[in-house]
């Protein structure tokens, strides 16, 4: 098997990529330290091409020379907004009729094996600090929150890791719906 070359892999260019039909899935930031972290949900996001990004609290914005390093690109494509705080973004959200998870470990959470996304609904994902998580005040916003199944030592992921594991299980679910 031979690899491919990048001018093989048929990637849209910024200007299709911003004409082309997203995925209804909004990914919400909240309070992000690392600059690496922020990047690669940046270029995750544009994998799949998510809607939106709101970048909330603390979380840095583009341009930013260490974002740019993780992203490659992938904020000249992915639309964004920054929002100083995240309780206003999940309230604007739900009056527009979009449901809100918490990526989160809590009590009654929904595993995301056994999350199951509605037809014609768009979602938002609220990643929390590295630290501290999701905040309450923000999950007790949320419609609900979605645990990842995790089965070692450990109590979490990377946020960078857990963005990715969490938008990919629902494009795939979301996109074998239609």
């Amino acid at each position: 098997m031979r690899k491919l070359a990048n001018a093989e892999l048929e990637r849209k260019n910024i200007e299709e990529f911003k004409e082309a039909q997203k995925t209804p899935i909004i990914v919400i930031l909240d309070d992000i330290r690392s600059l690496h972290n922020i990047g690669s949900v940046f270029r995750t996001s544009d994998a799949f091409l998510i809607e939106k990004i709101y970048l909330c609290g603390i979380t840095a914005t583009p341009p930013n020379k260490e974002i740019h390093k993780t992203a490659l690109g992938a904020t000249e494509t992915v639309s964004w907004e920054y929002a100083k705080d995240v309780l206003d973004v999940v309230n604007q959200l739900k009056q527009e009729n979009v449901k809100v998870y918490s990526v989160e470990q809590t009590e009654n959470a929904i595993m995301l094996d056994n999350f199951q996304p509605e037809t014609n609904t768009k979602y938002a994902l609220i990643f929390g600090n590295e630290v501290k998580g999701v905040s309450q005040e923000a999950i007790n916003l949320s419609d609900g929150v979605i645990e990842i199944p995790q089965l070692g030592s450990k109590h979490s992921l990377n946020i960078s890791v857990s963005a990715g594991i969490v938008i990919w299980d629902l494009f795939q679910k979301i996109i074998t719906k239609k």
